[in-house]
């Protein structure tokens, strides 16, 4: 089966509909699918969930679907730098579900593995919590979180072969796996493809198994979100 396609806006065809949910990988600006997100912008799609650990900035990243008033709603944990998402959500026009960073990466991991719900301390006793199953274990509360299973996942890797085997650089791994796995489609913007056993199998961080489609993307822009120079003297 031949999963890599000639752009991301042929890999995204067929698959993306309005309405939908979907995971981006990405922590900031940090291995976030920026080909996919730009066609999914280009596709035209609209009434989206989008589950992501924040939501990109103005002008890049899923700031670019919230300039143009695609997504719906959001499922996030951090959603600073970004004037537009701020001003939506203030407005009323953006749905927001906040969520805390690990419970975030947790829901999406138990969606991969076929957990439906799982408990946790965090949020107990706070907003998060509300409306929620609370449970004691252990003379201690929790509370139950569902888990996250969208409906497409838009990830970013370093490398990949053709069976879609996938290896992640350093920190841009973050949420690209969780979202992968817990994706019903799982579609991958990468660096460099090469041929099955060019990569060790211990160098593999995702199985192609999960990986339905790729498009190279050979030249990311790869921004700074805060560049942090020193003062000139």
């Amino acid at each position: 089966m031949n999963k890599i396609f000639a752009s991301a806006s042929e890999a995204l065809a067929g698959v993306v509909k309005d309405g939908q949910t979907i995971a981006v990988g990405g922590f900031g600006l940090c291995g976030i699918p920026e080909a996919l997100i730009a066609a999914l912008r280009d596709s035209g799609v609209k009434g989206l969930t989008c589950i992501s650990n924040n939501a990109g900035v103005d002008g890049f990243g899923l700031g670019l679907l919230l300039e143009t008033r695609q997504i719906k709603k959001m499922i996030s944990s951090y959603v600073g730098e970004n004037k537009e998402f701020e001003r939506q959500y203030l407005a009323g026009e953006l749905e927001l579900e906040f969520t805390p960073q690990g419970t975030l990466a947790e829901k999406l991991r138990a969606g991969g593995a076929g957990i439906p719900a799982f408990f946790t301390k965090t949020g107990v006793g706070t907003l998060v919590a509300e409306g929620k199953e609370l449970r004691e274990f252990d003379g201690e509360t929790y509370v139950m979180e569902r888990s996250l299973v969208p409906d497409v996942a838009l990830v970013k890797a370093q490398v990949a072969d053709k069976s879609g085997n996938l290896r992640f650089n350093l920190t841009a791994r973050n949420f690209n796996p969780a979202a992968a796995t817990a994706g019903k489609i799982c579609i991958v913007e990468v660096e460099e493809i090469v041929e099955v056993g060019d990569l060790a199998p211990d160098d593999i961080h995702l199985p192609g198994i999960y990986v339905h489609r790729m498009v190279l993307n050979a030249t990311p822009e790869k921004r700074i979100e805060k560049r942090t120079i020193r003062a000139a003297n």
